[in-house]
């Protein structure tokens, strides 16, 4: 067997690979023998068909045949032989499959590029840093308290934040507009659900008062014919509701799973999720300028074909959000340069870790994938019963070991690395905005951006959630 090699563009390779006729041309013969055997022709006892009529009828298909098995295992060959390491699939072409002639083939594949990993401490990193005060924990609780909040019938008239309902007609030059009428509409004043004239037409207003009153449209509004307009409204008030905050006690602590140990255990169980939501928010942030820093920091062409792939990966990612079943994406005729640069920046990132587990020989510590499972089974009631049904899964399980691996990888270039450590507030770490850098305005200003972020939320919604979500995990088993 002959083999050359071709570098075409970037990682692309093309092996031109000959076999002797002797070698090919002998399977074949080999092939048709042991069919002569077994074939019935009409006007021949079985098992005697002449070899000649044999090649005659079937010698094309079995040359075919003996062709497509003869590239792929000679692919495999020649590329352990030329200590070559695929990344793709090859594209097989026939060049030469005459009698008489040696067999010629073209195997077109990518192969892996040559990494060579940077010195680590190059890799510059800031960890944020933050202690959860008792203001956070206060902030947190009125964050929970007012996404249990409930609508009660107010004895007076609408203010902003009330949810009121009603009915409107609205006349243009003393017509009726369809557009501008409604029954039994329901909104929150102050919120911009409304246009803003219409809003502050109804504050102040009873639950069945009734009052006319002039609007402005907005000069883009949404329906043409009523830009800019000045609408002459007549409103009758149905209802006015106001939020009302739930009271700490234990039927609101129940909510969260506690059922003894009253505002203390609550309290308690609460800046415990805070915690483990600023673990692991300064964790994933860390990580994350790791990983960027990598990609940065190397230079190097990535396999076009698992870029490809992750592309459809990414575009399945996307659909999910939609709720849409996977692959249907495709229909959609997405263009693949939507996704391009983060699928290579995926891609990169990847071959990086790979080699940073094989140059520095890392495992997955086992009991470091214990402390994982007990950490993902900890929000559940039967944390126990949870890590069971991840070590009876294999595919969960080398989802979580692969996890470890990649952790210890950003350990590995930690210990090396430049850290700076940044002191800031649980709500700057929690929405990111403690390592961001700063913005700037429209006046050119410099702004840190706005702390409060609804990713708090997340911190008091484990113990909350702890029950479906092992309702879900009983579901899954």
């Amino acid at each position: 067997m002959n083999v050359s090699i071709e570098t075409l563009t970037g990682l692309e390779r093309r092996l031109t690979i000959a076999i002797d006729s002797d070698t090919f041309e002998q399977q074949i013969t080999s092939r048709l023998q042991a069919a002569a055997g077994q074939v019935k022709l009409p006007g021949f006892r079985a098992g005697k068909v002449p070899m000649k009529e044999v090649r005659r009828r079937f010698g094309d298909s079995v040359r075919a045949e003996v062709a497509g098995e003869m590239m792929q295992s000679s692919f495999m060959t020649a590329v352990q032989q030329e200590d070559m390491n695929p990344a793709s699939s090859p594209k097989l072409d026939v060049v030469k499959m005459d009698p008489g002639v040696d067999f010629e083939f073209t195997a077109t594949f990518d192969v892996f590029p040559t990494i060579e990993l940077v010195n680590f401490e190059k890799v510059n990193v800031k960890r944020p840093s933050a202690q959860i005060e008792d203001a956070d924990l206060e902030n947190m609780i009125e964050r929970l308290r007012d996404q249990h909040a409930i609508q009660e019938a107010a004895e007076r008239p609408a203010e902003d934040g009330d949810q009121v309902k009603v009915d409107f007609t609205g006349e243009l030059d003393g017509e009726r507009v369809e557009e501008a009428c409604g029954e039994g509409m329901a909104f929150t004043l102050g919120q911009g659900q409304m246009i803003e004239d219409f809003d502050q037409g109804v504050v102040g207003l009873g639950a069945g008062e009734e009052k006319t009153f002039d609007a402005v449209f907005p000069e883009d509004y949404r329906a043409e014919e009523l830009e800019g307009k000045t609408v002459q409204f007549t409103v009758k008030v149905i209802e006015v509701n106001e939020r009302k905050l739930p009271d700490l006690d234990d039927e609101f602590y129940a909510k969260f799973g506690i059922e003894e140990g009253g505002e203390a255990a609550f309290r308690e169980e609460v800046r415990n999720n805070m915690q483990r939501e600023l673990e692991g928010a300064q964790k994933n942030q860390v990580k994350q300028q790791v990983m960027d820093s990598l990609a940065e920091l190397h230079e190097f062409a990535v396999p076009a074909d698992i870029v490809h792939r992750e592309i459809h990966v990414l575009k399945d990612q996307m659909m999910s959000q939609f709720q849409m079943p996977p692959g249907q994406a495709q229909s959609l005729d997405l263009p693949d340069a939507l996704f391009q640069d983060q699928a290579e920046k995926r891609v990169k990132v990847g071959l990086i870790v790979n080699e940073v587990i094989s140059s520095a020989s890392l495992k997955a510590d086992s009991e470091k994938v214990d402390a994982k499972l007990e950490e993902l089974a900890a929000p559940y009631g039967e944390p126990d019963q949870v890590i069971e049904w991840y070590r009876g899964n294999p595919e969960q399980m080398s989802n979580i070991e692969m996890s470890v691996l990649e952790d210890q990888v950003v350990d590995h270039i930690l210990s090396a690395a430049n850290i700076e450590e940044v002191l800031a507030s649980y709500a700057d770490v929690i929405s990111g905005a403690a390592i961001a850098p700063p913005q700037e305005d429209a006046d050119g200003m410099e702004s840190d951006g706005d702390s409060a972020s609804d990713a708090e939320t997340d911190a008091g919604k484990d113990t909350e959630d702890a029950d479906e979500a092992s309702a879900k995990d009983d579901e899954s088993k």
